[in-house]
């Protein structure tokens, strides 16, 4: 059972993104554990990204970028050597151009279904929760991905990372339960808790005046509608067959603000992973994400393992304009 759900699961190959930066190897435990997890060979990536310069410095930039290239060859075999002694099957890819429009079209023509990258790398922290370039990853690539939020750097070694909780928010659809053969597949693996969340919203209610009574009742009514489906929506998670065996614990929530309930129950639960499907009920085929991913890609605190449900498609002005609307102030 469990090799079959590897096989429908498919994430093989998967890609990490390297920039030479010991915060860009903060993803390296990480691919070695869902590595290990499908079956999958990593291939580990450099992207040089070449400035031209004038007809006077033209041989001396071509003498510098053939030392860049040998050197980012020889790093990516020091990386390589170190996962391959865990066991894993790795290749090295050195590439040349804008560096998230590299990762996309080589995670398109390879088929890579999984991207493991550091939430910073060579440029540092930003004001974002994650840098522009990952940021433009994440946004262009068309697979799913795993973004790391690295913080201490040095304690970044090329061994295999743990998951003892794993949480997977669902919001009642089909496409959000995604997520669910993965997570539980890593559960099995490590032993792991998942705790499956559901959150009932609160209804707007009309702001030019203070509530009526009438309008307290109405709102209190639907929250309890809905708590009670909600909670047989859950019964009905636990009982798949897929989870048998597996320490589940749901976790039904009422609020107006479903993300911040969300990432307090992170910090509650000392979650290691958060596992979300890119779209749920309210997700359009037209954007890369849902709503609650992109809250959660600016700032989860944890792991954070995206689940495309999309099919790949040629569509670059789009993605630049998500990308564009996310970076501008």
């Amino acid at each position: 059972m469990l090799e079959d759900w590897k096989r429908g699961i498919m994430f093989n190959p998967i890609l990490v993104p390297l920039d030479g930066s010991l915060l860009a190897e903060c993803a390296l435990p990480h691919a070695v554990t869902l590595a290990r997890a499908f079956d999958a060979k990593v291939i580990l990536l450099r992207v040089l990204d070449k400035n031209q310069g004038n007809e006077k410095t033209q041989l001396f930039d071509l003498i510098n970028w053939q030392l860049s290239k040998t050197g980012a060859k020889l790093y990516l075999e020091k990386v390589s050597d170190r996962l391959q002694k865990s066991g894993l099957q790795v290749e090295t890819v050195v590439l040349e151009g804008s560096v998230a429009e590299e990762i996309a079209e080589y995670t398109k023509n390879h088929r890579v279904k999984l991207i493991i990258l550091s939430s910073y790398g060579r440029s540092g922290p930003s004001q974002w929760g994650i840098s522009s370039i990952t940021q433009k990853i994440v946004f262009s690539a068309p697979a799913s991905v795993l973004i790391i939020r690295a913080h201490q750097p040095a304690t970044c070694e090329s061994v295999e990372e743990q998951y003892p909780q794993i949480m997977a928010p669902l919001d009642g659809s089909r496409r959000a339960e995604n997520v669910l053969t993965t997570v539980t597949l890593l559960a099995r693996s490590h032993h792991s808790v998942i705790h499956i969340v559901h959150v009932v919203k609160t209804p707007e209610m009309a702001r030019q005046m203070p509530p009526t009574q009438e309008d307290v009742e109405l709102s209190e009514r639907i929250v309890a509608r809905n708590q009670e489906e909600a909670t047989r929506y859950l019964d009905q998670v636990r009982l798949q067959s897929h989870l048998d065996g597996v320490d589940v614990r749901t976790h039904l929530l009422t609020s107006d603000n479903a993300a911040a309930v969300l990432h307090e129950l992170v910090e509650r639960e000392h979650i290691d992973m958060v596992a979300l499907s890119a779209h749920g009920y309210s997700g359009n085929h037209q954007w890369p994400y849902g709503s609650m991913v992109n809250n959660f890609i600016l700032y989860s605190k944890a792991p954070l393992l995206i689940v495309q449900d999309l099919p790949v498609k040629d569509e670059p002005m789009m993605v630049e304009k998500a990308t564009r609307e996310r970076t501008e102030p």
